[in-house]
C-alpha cells in the first residue's frame, strides 16, 4: 500500500507536475488504516480505526467519484472521456482488502481470545441458533418485505449505502412465472450488531450481525421457492448536494426537499459479498447503470461503519484507549472572571489537552453578565449537543441581542443546521445565512458590553467548530481576545454576512475569499526575496489539506528560491515534496494519532520580519475563493512562542506518529524508535501533569 500518487495536475513550465488529488486523499486513509495494525493500539481501537476509514471512503465515493463513473460510462458508449475510476478504485481495493485482512484475520481472533466473539451461523451451537431463530421470527422478519424482479416490477430504489441482499430462486411464484431474481430491502432502524444472552455466551461475551441472522433465514422469505443463490450488496451514491442559491426563494425549503432526494442520487459504487456469482452482480451493475470498475467484492459484513455499535456494546477498559479530559485552560486557572482577565490579555485553549468548556464558561458569562447587550456566533457544524443552544437561548431570555449566522450548506450536516436554524428562530435569536454563494466557514463568537460610557468587544475565534463533542476528539486552538482591532474586524464581518454590504477595510482578519489568498501569496513571495538576497527565511505550516495549485506553485518557487519550508499537513497534499533540485528545500509530514489533527498555524519568517497566524481555512481552492474565512496574526510573543512549540515544533520532531512524504509521493513512517511519545501524547502528558 505504498503505491505512488500519481502526478496529474500541470503546472508552469519548469515546476513539476502536481500530485493528484483523489489519490492523495487515498493515501491518507491509507495512514489512517495503519493505526488498526498497530500492537500498540488498544483493541477496540484498531476497530474502530478500520470503521473510521470505511466511513472515510464512503463520503470519498460519496463526493468524489461521480465525475470519473460518468466518464467510464462514457467510455462504454465510444464516447472516451478522461477519467481514472479505474486507479481510484483499484487503489481503493487494496485498501479495502486490507480492511477485512485485519477484520477476519487478526482483530476477530484477538477478540476471541479476550472472550468476546462475534458469531457467524456455522459457529453458533443449537442453542444459541435457537436463540437466533426466535430473535428473527419476532425483531427482524416482520419488517422485511421481499420484492420479486420482473418486467412490472424492476429493481427498487435502494437507499445509499443502506445493506440489501438480492437473491436467485429456483422454481415458479404464485402465479407460476419464473422471475428469478428477488430484493430484500433492510430497514435502517435494526441494529447491526446484536449481542446474545449472559447464558449463552460461555462465560465472555457474544454477537452476532444483523445480515448473518437474516442470511441464515432467507428461505423463510421465499416458502415453495429454493433460495439458489444469495448476496449482501450496498449502493454508495453521489451525495453533495447542489442547490441554485440565485434561483431559490428560500434556501432551507429548498435544501430540506434536497435531502430527501440525498439517499437516491446517482451510484458510483456498488459493493457485494466475496461469494457473490457474477450473474448476480452483473444483474445489479446493469440495473444500477454502473461500468465494471465501480464493483467492490467484500470478505465480511459489506459495512464496516456499523461495528461502532459492536465497540459501544463489546466496551471494555481494558480494550480502549485510557479516558482522557482535558485540564482547564491554564491561562484561566483562578480567574474569576473572563472577561477581565481579557482585558489584560490575550487567551489561547489548546484543545482538546484543554477543555472546551473554557469556551462555553466565556459564552456563559457572557450570557449571565447584565451589562452584556448583544452575542453575535457562526454556526457550522455543532452537533447534537444543546449545551450551546441552552446558552443562547437564555441569553435571550434575558434581554439580550443574539445573531445567529447559520450555514445550512455544512455537508452531511445540513439537516442538523436546519434544525438548528428553526430552533434558534424560535426562541428569537435573528437568525441569518450568511452570503449568496459562499459558504461561511469561518468560526467567531463576539460579544458587546457596555462599560461605562462605552461598548467593549470581546471575541473568540477558533480553527475548530462550535461543537462539545468534537472538540474532545480534535485538535483545534481557540483564541479569546478583547483587542479593540480584532473585534472591531469580527463585527464588521458579521455585519457584512448579514447585510451584504461592501466588507470595509480590515485592520487585522484576513478574510477570504477578499484578501486572504493574497497575502498568503505575499508572504510567500517575502520569504522567497528573502532568501534569494541570502538573508534569513522560513516557512512552517500546518493545515488540513493542501490542494490550490497557486499557493503551491508559489511554495515550490520558495523552496526553489532557498526557502525552507516544513508543511505539516494531515489529509491530501498535492505538492511533491523532495524532488532533487525541485523541491528538495520542503518536507511534508502527516501526523496521524489519537486525536484528529485540525488545527491550522501558518508560520512566515523572511528578513527578520515574522508572523504566526491562525486561521479556520486550509489551503484549498474552496476555502479561499468559495467560503467566509478568516486568519488572524498571534501578535503576543509568549503566545506565539506557544503555538510555535506545541502546534509546530512538536510535529517537527514526532518520532511516533508521523509520516514523511518520499520524492515518489508516497509516505513512510518515521523509524519509531524507544518509548518516546508521539506528539499529541506528549502535549496530553504535560496538560494532566499541569492538572485541574
Amino acid at each position: 500500500m505504498a503505491s505512488s500518487a500519481i502526478h496529474s495536475r500541470e503546472t508552469p513550465a519548469g515546476l513539476p507536475a502536481l500530485l493528484d488529488r483523489d489519490l492523495s486523499i487515498l493515501s491518507f486513509n491509507e495512514r489512517v488504516l495503519d493505526w488498526a495494525r498497530r500492537k500498540d493500539v488498544p483493541l477496540l481501537e484498531r476497530l474502530r480505526y478500520l470503521c473510521i476509514v470505511s466511513s472515510n471512503l464512503d463520503e470519498f465515493f460519496e463526493v468524489r467519484v461521480a465525475p470519473h463513473v460518468e466518464a467510464a460510462l462514457a467510455a462504454v458508449r465510444g464516447q472516451p472521456m478522461p477519467g481514472q475510476l479505474a486507479r481510484i478504485v483499484d487503489r481503493a481495493r487494496e485498501m479495502v482488502d486490507e480492511q477485512y485482512r485485519l477484520y477476519n484475520h487478526v482483530l476477530l481472533p484477538a477478540f476471541k481470545k479476550e472472550g468476546i466473539r462475534i458469531l457467524s451461523h456455522g459457529e453458533r451451537n443449537v442453542a444459541q441458533r435457537q436463540w437466533v431463530q426466535a430473535y428473527f421470527n419476532r425483531e427482524v422478519k416482520p419488517l422485511l418485505v421481499p420484492v420479486g424482479i420482473d418486467p412490472a416490477h424492476p429493481l427498487p430504489q435502494v437507499a445509499n449505502k443502506s445493506l440489501n441482499f438480492i437473491i436467485h430462486l429456483r422454481g415458479k411464484d404464485a402465479f407460476g412465472r419464473q422471475n428469478e431474481i428477488a430484493i430484500v430491502k433492510v430497514p435502517r432502524v435494526l441494529p447491526r450488531v446484536i449481542e446474545l444472552p449472559e447464558r449463552l455466551a460461555a462465560g465472555g461475551k457474544a454477537f452476532v450481525l444483523l445480515s448473518s441472522v437474516i442470511r441464515a433465514h432467507l428461505a423463510q422469505l421465499f416458502p415453495g421457492r429454493e433460495v439458489d443463490q444469495f448476496s449482501q450488496f450496498r449502493v454508495t451514491r453521489h451525495s453533495d448536494l447542489s442547490v441554485d442559491e440565485d434561483d431559490v426563494v428560500n434556501l432551507r425549503t429548498a435544501l430540506r426537499q434536497g435531502l430527501q432526494h440525498r439517499h437516491y442520487g446517482q451510484a458510483v459504487r456498488l459493493e457485494v459479498s466475496s461469494s457473490c456469482s457474477e450473474q448476480l452482480s452483473g444483474f445489479l451493475l446493469q440495473q444500477l447503470e454502473l461500468p465494471p470498475q465501480a464493483l467492490m467484492r467484500v470478505n465480511g459484513p459489506v459495512n464496516l461503519v456499523r461495528l461502532t455499535q459492536f465497540i459501544e456494546l463489546a466496551a471494555r477498559p481494558s480494550l480502549l484507549f485510557p479516558s482522557f479530559k482535558g485540564s482547564q485552560p491554564h491561562q484561566l486557572k483562578g480567574v474569576p472572571s473572563i472577561l477581565a482577565q481579557l482585558r489584560k490579555e490575550d487567551v489561547l485553549i489548546h484543545q482538546p489537552f484543554e477543555s472546551f468548556e473554557g469556551v462555553l464558561a466565556f459564552l456563559r458569562e457572557a450570557v449571565r453578565d447584565p451589562d452584556v447587550l448583544a452575542i453575535k456566533q457562526t454556526i457550522y457544524r455543532t452537533g447534537s449537543d444543546p449545551v450551546m443552544l441552552d446558552l443562547l437561548r437564555e441569553a435571550v431570555r434575558r434581554g439580550k441581542e443574539v445573531t445567529a449566522v447559520v450555514e445550512l450548506k455544512a455537508r452531511f450536516d445540513e439537516e442538523a443546521n436546519i434544525n438548528w436554524a428553526e430552533q434558534l428562530e424560535a426562541i428569537g435569536v435573528q437568525v441569518v445565512y450568511g452570503v449568496v454563494g459562499l459558504k461561511t466557514h469561518a468560526k467567531m463568537l463576539l460579544v458587546t458590553r457596555r462599560e461605562g460610557k462605552r461598548l467593549r468587544r470581546y471575541g473568540h475565534l477558533s480553527t475548530g467548530n462550535y461543537n462539545p463533542r468534537t472538540a474532545r476528539l480534535y485538535t483545534d486552538i481557540s483564541f479569546l481576545t478583547a483587542d479593540a482591532r480584532i473585534t472591531a474586524d469580527m463585527d464588521e464581518l458579521f455585519m457584512h454576512l448579514a447585510s451584504q454590504n461592501p466588507l470595509r477595510r480590515m485592520q487585522k482578519l484576513l478574510v477570504a475569499p477578499f484578501h486572504l489568498h493574497a497575502r498568503m501569496l505575499r508572504w510567500i513571495a517575502q520569504a522567497a526575496a528573502a532568501a534569494r538576497a541570502g538573508k534569513d527565511a522560513r516557512i512552517i505550516l500546518k493545515m488540513n489539506a493542501l490542494t490550490d495549485q497557486p499557493l503551491i506553485e508559489a511554495l515550490m518557487e520558495a523552496g526553489r528560491a532557498g526557502v525552507q519550508i516544513d508543511l505539516i499537513v494531515r489529509g491530501a497534499c498535492m505538492l511533491p515534496a523532495g524532488l532533487p533540485g525541485q523541491t528538495d528545500h520542503i518536507r511534508v509530514r502527516s501526523v496521524i494519532g489519537r486525536f484528529l489533527e485540525h488545527s491550522r498555524v501558518f508560520y512566515f519568517r523572511a528578513a527578520g520580519q515574522e508572523a504566526l497566524y491562525l486561521s479556520s481555512a486550509d489551503w484549498m481552492n474552496r476555502n479561499m475563493m468559495r467560503r467566509i474565512e478568516v486568519a488572524w496574526p498571534v501578535d503576543n510573543p509568549a503566545l506565539r512562542q506557544r503555538l510555535m512549540d506545541e502546534c509546530l515544533s512538536a510535529y517537527l520532531l514526532d518520532a511516533r506518529d508521523a509520516w514523511d512524504m518520499q520524492a515518489d509521493g508516497h509516505y513512510e513512517p518515521v523509524a519509531r524508535s524507544g518509548r518516546k511519545p508521539g506528539a499529541q501524547q506528549a502535549l496530553a502528558n504535560r496538560y494532566m501533569r499541569r492538572g485541574d
